[in-house]
């Protein structure tokens, strides 16, 4: 039973809280690497750490988030949903997961080919990836993972909006599975 009484139709707590977790981080760690790109040097080299760290996190968040989603069975697609809303839901989703993976990746192996491990908020570095130095090839990854950045963030805003399609104009509660109130509707 989910927490409205009905079976199926609202995601777990748990995967509620790293949805949100995940949905705030990424959009924070956005925002961290475009003041780093904007602002003066020194600033944008302390801005770029956090950026980086906070990649770590979401990439364990993610890793946590999937295995969640292994174990625990998410709600079905509603039925009132028409096909095509389906699979640009299904498509939406896989490609938030590789983008999820695949940046903090791609911006690890970037930094390893630099010969620079991250470091982790102060706590400790994340050691390089035994990739040898290439800068060259890291520069090109960085790249990538700008490209892969702006790709997140069009990804994110196609999300909302169809969040916002379901809760203003189909009023068909899809909005508050995600949600711990609100009634959602199978």
């Amino acid at each position: 039973m989910t927490m409205n009484g009905q079976p199926g139709v609202r995601y777990s707590g748990v995967a509620m809280l790293l949805h949100w977790a995940i949905a705030i981080a990424v959009i924070v760690n956005w925002r961290l690497a475009e003041a780093a790109h904007e602002g003066p040097r020194e600033a944008g080299a302390s801005l770029m750490a956090t950026h980086k760290a906070l990649g770590m996190t979401i990439l364990a968040l993610t890793l946590l988030r999937l295995a969640w989603r292994l174990v625990h069975k998410t709600p079905p697609l509603s039925a009132r949903l028409k096909g095509w809303e389906r699979m640009l839901a299904r498509v939406t989703h896989v490609t938030f997961y590789v983008l999820l993976i695949a940046l903090p990746l791609g911006g690890w192996i970037a930094s390893s080919l630099n010969g620079r491990p991250v470091d982790f908020f102060g706590l400790f570095a994340i050691p390089v990836l035994p990739t040898g130095l290439d800068k060259d090839l890291g520069k090109t990854i960085f790249e990538a993972h700008h490209t892969g950045g702006s790709i997140m963030i069009y990804l994110i805003a196609l999300h909302v909006i169809g969040a916002l399609k379901h809760t203003f104009w189909d009023k068909d509660g899809n909005l508050w599975r995600m949600l711990p109130f609100g009634t959602p509707r199978a």
